[in-house]
């Protein structure tokens, strides 16, 4: 009998403990069937992300071939719209009301200007600040002002003549959109998009791009401007930031008002710098696209590079005359051959001038002599509007162009001699 019980329980116990195993195992290979079929819905969906994203980088350059176009083409101001103090919004309309073509974000128009009293048309570059998702309108945002405490100096012609002189219906000459400054939406990398007073406006439209399309990628956009009074599009921010929760704003103001509230119109009473960024960033790992005025670019840049980011993963666009690492005084003196001046050749104006490493640029040069037949847009070496043939001799970059010219010749805006140098201009 003792036997017998001794047998029922050992089976008993081998029993419970091969349930025990049977079910440890159903267990695991239930949680390893889960986890694989988790990690093939997870590989299957990243796989129709990438194909779509093929597809439609496809289909917007298939749009990009089929609805561009060569020189200038006329445009419709369909509405105006201010922003904030000194800065409006015009919507542009094809006259022919044919379709656009897309565009990348980050990316500007360039205008030929018919500007009364101006013996010639007036070329400037002004970026986008609307996603491409908009077929039947193109938006620039532009700022119109004397340069800050320097209330004698006058606004820009060009600014002056969108502000005070154009309006809804007007026709203006645009080119298609260029640049080499844009966010690759190819791409699942967070980003940092940061925005200079009216340096926001590439950045506004990487970060509707990012919204518009659906895209999770983690984004911060930190936007620097002096008060209240400047802050533009503050409505469509705060409302991007409280509807996507991978959207990040940081708004700093640098002369806040006294009517401005931190943490209801801004978020930080300083100016945008590294420091700054490293208390939101969890790391350096970002791609950081940059726009702004030359105090902010030249120290931002600087500083991203001593935080070890990867010169490939800073992104800028100059804002205006040579901003970031201009070459200085003493480094242009050394560029032409131990003489502290040159002679430049205008060949088509027939006339011959000296350059020292005061002057500026060749176009500055340029300009200062009457020489006409250079036309200028960005003055930063993005355009490519300036580009011009070396007839004899070298030039030196201030800073990088956007895109390099072709052999034999220069952007003049960026350029200065490297010795005695003839110009076709």
């Amino acid at each position: 009998m003792e036997i017998d019980m001794l047998i029922d329980l050992s089976v008993i116990s081998f029993l419970g403990m091969l349930t025990i195993y049977i079910g440890n195992w159903i267990l695991i290979n239930n949680r390893r069937s889960t986890w694989t079929r988790r990690n093939y819905e997870m590989n299957r969906q990243r796989l129709q992300i990438e194909i779509d994203l093929i597809t439609d980088r496809r289909k917007v350059e298939q749009k990009k071939s089929d609805h561009s176009w060569n020189g200038f083409r006329k445009f419709e101001i369909s509405d105006k719209v201010k922003e904030a103090k000194g800065i409006f919004s015009f919507y542009l309309k094809p006259h022919d009301r044919k379709p656009l073509p897309p565009f990348e974000p980050g990316q500007f128009l360039t205008f030929n200007l018919h500007i009364p009293g101006q013996k010639k048309p007036v070329i400037r570059c002004y970026s986008l600040s609307d996603s491409p998702n908009h077929p039947d309108y193109y938006r620039v945002t532009i700022k119109r002002e004397p340069p800050h405490n320097k209330p004698n100096i006058l606004p820009g012609l060009a600014s002056s003549f969108f502000h005070d002189q154009l309006k809804i219906g007007d026709i203006v000459d645009v080119k298609a959109p260029s640049g080499h400054f844009f966010l690759d939406m190819s791409s699942h990398k967070p980003i940092v998009l940061i925005g200079g007073g009216i340096g926001l406006t590439p950045g506004l439209s990487m970060l509707n791009s990012v919204i518009e399309s659906g895209s999770l990628r983690e984004t911060h956009f930190f936007y620097g401007v002096r008060n209240g009074k400047y802050h533009a599009f503050k409505k469509h921010l705060q409302k991007t930031t409280l509807e996507n929760e991978n959207i990040h704003l940081h708004v700093c103001y640098s002369e806040a008002g006294e009517d401005d509230i931190i943490d209801k119109d801004y978020h930080y009473g300083e100016k945008i710098s590294v420091d700054l960024l490293k208390q939101h960033l969890k790391s350096s790992n970002y791609e950081f696209y940059l726009c702004g005025p030359p105090s902010m670019m030249g120290s931002l840049v600087e500083e991203l590079e001593a935080w070890n980011v990867p010169v490939n993963s800073i992104h800028f666009e100059a804002f205006g005359p040579a901003t970031v690492k201009k070459t200085s005084t003493e480094d242009n003196k050394k560029s032409v051959s131990g003489t502290e001046t040159v002679n430049v050749k205008f060949a088509r104006s027939n006339k011959t001038t000296s350059w020292d490493a005061t002057q500026g640029s060749i176009l500055e040069l340029a300009e200062a002599n009457g020489i006409v037949n250079i036309i200028a847009g960005c003055r930063a070496g993005n355009c490519d509007s300036c580009i011009t043939a070396i007839m004899d001799g070298e030039v030196k970059y201030l800073n990088p162009p956007g895109s390099p010219a072709e052999d034999g010749s220069c952007h003049t805006c960026i350029s200065v001699p490297k010795s005695d140098i003839v110009i076709d201009a």
